[in-house]
């Protein structure tokens, strides 16, 4: 397979740009262009909703890559215009400013949307965390009133609720699971989680769903819960969830389900690929399909696209992996973590708020999580490699659990 002479990527972020970087590197020398959402140049995510949203870190902090780095990838950057159509047959896509971009191979890297309340739109002081801009508005928010609701028991909602109680806000976060992350990591870890939010002040309204949100003349001023109880709050952020960027792709002969449906090589169609949290692809080693949302997979995957289109040809089989930061706790995730796994600590103690948990399904250890034990929890990551049997590094007696009815990754 020859390189394209053309790579058009959609999607200025992590994801994207790695794909662009990478194609350089490797010698790549045809014409590059990077179409962006957003008027800003590619900056990292994960800090918006901890050190920007604090204020500990300044917009310009957030920035991937310098503008001289951006430069020197004599690539064509098209920012604050977002893609509208893609006619996956000739390769064109069509922007929100009426331009009409072509090119021989393309690249889709327009990650997630945030999930909204019914009726979110015309009520002010409710506020997403997706983007900059996102993060920026809801700290002004944060700086002006004492009170915040988060609506979201996932990594997004507990991390927003743990940097505004740093800030010194009167937080209640809300959820419909017994435990934050029970989903994701299961009732017993998820269990520390919400000992740890409570420790530091944190109200939690867990098991229970969001029914509307209440307040007058435009404004809300809390929520009521779907048991009847109303929560007043100067500042509601809605941390629901996130469903893939894909709606833009409607009628353009990709296939979409949960995401764009890939091939083991990111390829969703002839010359057309996608990377990110956008992409749903089969893991080959796993023998699924797998769409991971966190930053550490939109650049490897990135990488991974790059490779296959310079014609390298390789699947892409990471171990998944992410982290998520809350007051002084770093959780770190590898592997998968699916419904009804078991799971066992093995190292360390959770009453020192230290340790390392397996998670194990069919007689295989196939995830690991780490609390506040960086290096012990990637030594174990080998265990998910190699499949290690449960039964050779789980203690007999261990105390073991089980993950509730979904799991971190997006897979089937």
């Amino acid at each position: 397979m020859n390189a394209p002479a053309s790579v058009l990527v959609v999607g200025a972020s992590a994801g994207g740009l790695a794909v662009a970087e990478a194609l350089r590197r490797e010698g790549y020398a045809g014409r590059l262009t990077l179409l962006g959402a957003e008027r800003h140049l590619p900056y990292d995510r994960p800090p918006l909703s901890k050190k920007v949203l604090s204020g500990a870190m300044q917009p310009e902090g957030t920035l991937l890559r310098p503008a001289t780095a951006l430069a020197s990838l004599e690539a064509e950057l098209v920012l604050g215009d977002p893609a509208v159509r893609l006619d996956a047959g000739a390769r064109e896509v069509a922007t929100a400013s009426g331009r009409s971009l072509r090119a021989e191979a393309i690249v889709l890297a327009t990650g997630l949307e945030p999930r909204r309340l019914p009726g979110q739109e015309p009520w002010a002081g409710v506020h997403v965390l997706r983007t900059l801009d996102d993060a920026l508005a809801l700290r002004a928010e944060l700086l002006a009133g004492p009170r915040l609701i988060v609506v979201g028991d996932g990594v997004l909602g507990t991390e927003i609720a743990a940097t505004a109680r740093g800030m010194g806000l009167a937080v209640t976060l809300v959820g419909p699971q017994a435990t934050p992350l029970a989903s994701q990591i299961g009732p017993q870890v998820g269990g520390y989680l919400a000992r740890l939010h409570a420790d530091h002040g944190v109200e939690l309204r867990l098991g229970v769903g969001v029914e509307a949100l209440v307040g007058a003349g435009g404004r809300a001023s809390g929520v009521r819960l779907a048991n009847g109880e109303v929560l007043p709050a100067e500042a509601v952020v809605v941390a629901m969830g996130s469903r893939p960027a894909i709606g833009w792709l409607a009628g353009s002969g990709l296939q979409l389900g949960d995401g764009i449906v890939c091939d083991s090589r990111c390829r969703a169609a002839d010359g057309i690929y996608a990377v990110g949290d956008a992409a749903w692809w089969h893991h080959e080693g796993l023998g699924t399909g797998l769409r991971l949302e966190n930053r550490t997979n939109a650049v490897e995957q990135g990488m991974a696209v790059a490779a296959n289109l310079l014609g390298k040809d390789r699947p892409y089989t990471p171990v998944p992996y992410y982290w998520t930061d809350q007051f002084d706790a770093k959780i770190q995730v590898y592997g998968l973590l699916p419904a009804g796994a078991e799971v066992a600590i093995v190292e360390g103690d959770p009453a020192r708020r230290q340790f390392v948990a397996l998670y194990g399904s069919r007689g295989k250890v196939t995830g690991v999580v780490g609390w506040n034990m960086v290096k012990p929890a990637r030594l174990r990551r080998q265990h998910v490699v190699d499949g290690t049997p449960w039964a050779e590094v789980v203690p007999t007696g261990a105390h073991v659990g089980r993950v509730g009815i979904a799991s971190a990754a997006r897979y089937g």
